[in-house]
């Protein structure tokens, strides 16, 4: 049963409860035996919640897309009652919440069976995940000796590992797409304010954070989305309404389409050769699919954006910090390096900085609309670029031990220059994958980037289904996923 979790996805496992060939406590069974075979050598998994699963099953499951599958939720948001969290900080160790966000909420409804939460890194704010208080980093499956990603790098490690089909996860600058590149699978940020963040923020990172899914399947982060979409009572503003919806736009081949793709970076530098490859394949694959696929070039304010977005995610990270610490000093026993730094780096801004910064940030978004033009036909419809500038990196290149923050992300070496594409579309609010068609020569997944314009999710995901019908992955899994 352990193989069969891990080389279906999680609409097949709903499929073969509704049919009776196998329970929802078998596959909670099968999913805790992958945890004890496969997560000491990966840790991707933690907060274990066994009796929580249990009683959901014994109680009766909700008859949703995926009633009686296993489920892992992200240890970042994602607040829930029974579940308790870390957040990816010994600050907030073991966090407990008296009542459940909107989207745990809507997750539930789809008849999942939630047994943990997956690590994260402190904050939220790096591309890999190894934070302190979870012992140690979160490894890649492919190759151990790599990052999973961040900061959903648990959800990316765990789902690749073959120990749940689908995961939750959230994307601020990249934090779905990059695990989804770096481990093999889709991953989708929906257009800002597709999904609910209340009640406990009325937005996250001035509305550049969302929440997400890592999946192996396009029509499993269809189906999801589709449960999930639309906003909670008293959100501040919401997303342009869908036509027919996510799976109905996966059912159908989409029309042709204009794409302009990009071989290097959105300002120019040269990418990894194996990436850059990965890049061209997929321009090939699209121009196979009946897609026109011309060069482009995105001119936008890309470094003014970094700067912005760096400003905000250190404002918003003191501003959690500070409100944890209660009063306590800021120490290293309970803040690691990078979060130490972020907060030092927001008491040099000036007070009028984070809306200064915002302002840059709804600027931008309105650059890169202009790049796209959908409604005067100027521009492409579609934008392929390359998820990450390189492969995975190695486990420790992006430790949080440093206090330099700015360095960290904007630094030659940074987050930035690793990952340079992911952050302009959650500035932007457009919607944006990472789809799993490249490989390293070591055998590492390397993920293949598109986004669309502004509320344009069903055209995107529509593109990627067939993409995905065209060259599919999912026979390609991690060696330790059997």
């Amino acid at each position: 049963m352990i193989g069969d979790l891990g080389a279906r996805d999680a609409t097949a496992l709903a499929e073969m409860v509704a049919a009776g060939e196998v329970s929802a406590t078998e596959l909670l069974d099968a999913a805790l035996a992958a945890v004890e075979a496969r997560n000491p050598a990966i840790n991707a998994v933690v907060q274990m919640q066994e009796g929580a699963a249990r009683k959901v099953i014994a109680q009766g499951l909700p008859r949703g897309p995926f009633r009686g599958v296993p489920f892992l939720l992200k240890d970042l948001g994602a607040e829930a009652v029974d579940y308790p969290g870390h957040n990816g900080s010994r600050l907030l160790h073991d966090t407990r919440w008296t009542r459940d966000s909107a989207i745990w909420e809507r997750i539930r409804a789809t008849g999942v069976v939630c047994f943990g939460r997956t690590t994260s890194p402190e904050g939220g704010i790096g591309a890999a995940t190894e934070a302190a208080v979870y012992g140690g980093p979160t490894r890649n499956p492919w190759n151990l000796d790599h990052t999973s990603g961040g900061s959903s790098g648990g959800a990316g490690a765990a789902v690749a590992a073959g120990i749940v089909a689908i995961a939750h996860g959230s994307d601020g600058g990249g934090s779905v797409r990059i695990p989804a590149s770096s481990c093999g699978l889709f991953g989708f940020k929906p257009t800002r304010a597709r999904l609910p963040d209340g009640p406990f923020v009325g937005e996250g990172w001035a509305g550049m954070a969302i929440d997400g899914f890592l999946t192996r399947s396009v029509r499993d982060t269809a189906a999801m989305l589709d449960a999930c979409e639309g906003a909670d009572l008293g959100a501040p503003y919401w997303a342009p309404p869908l036509g027919r919806g996510h799976m109905a736009a996966i059912s159908r081949p989409v029309a042709p389409l204009r794409v302009g793709i990009v071989e290097g970076t959105f300002t120019g530098e040269p990418i990894h050769p194996e990436v850059a490859e990965a890049v061209q394949a997929a321009g090939r694959l699209l121009e196979d699919l009946g897609h026109a696929v011309e060069p482009v070039t995105v001119g936008a304010d890309i470094a003014g954006m970094m700067r912005a977005w760096t400003d905000i995610v250190a404002v918003g990270t003191a501003l959690g910090i500070r409100r944890a610490l209660k009063g306590r000093p800021l120490t290293g026993d309970l803040v690691e390096g990078v979060g130490r730094g972020a907060c030092a780096h927001a008491e040099t801004l000036h007070p009028t900085r984070y809306l200064e910064a915002v302002g840059a940030i709804h600027a931008f978004g309105r650059e890169m609309a202009a790049v796209f033009a959908p409604e005067t036909g100027s521009g492409p419809d579609i934008l392929l670029s390359a998820t990450l500038a390189e492969p995975p990196a190695k486990v420790g290149r992006f430790s949080h031990t440093t206090e330099d923050y700015v360095g960290y992300r904007m630094g030659p070496q940074g987050i930035f220059a690793y990952s340079p594409f992911c952050a302009v579309f959650n500035a932007s609010g457009q919607p944006a994958a990472s789809l799993p068609l490249g490989w390293s020569r070591e055998g590492l997944p390397i993920g293949v980037h598109l986004a669309a314009a502004f509320g344009r999710d069903e055209q995107l995901i529509g593109l990627c289904a067939d993409m995905e019908r065209a060259a599919p992955w999912a026979g390609r899994r991690a060696p330790m996923a059997g």
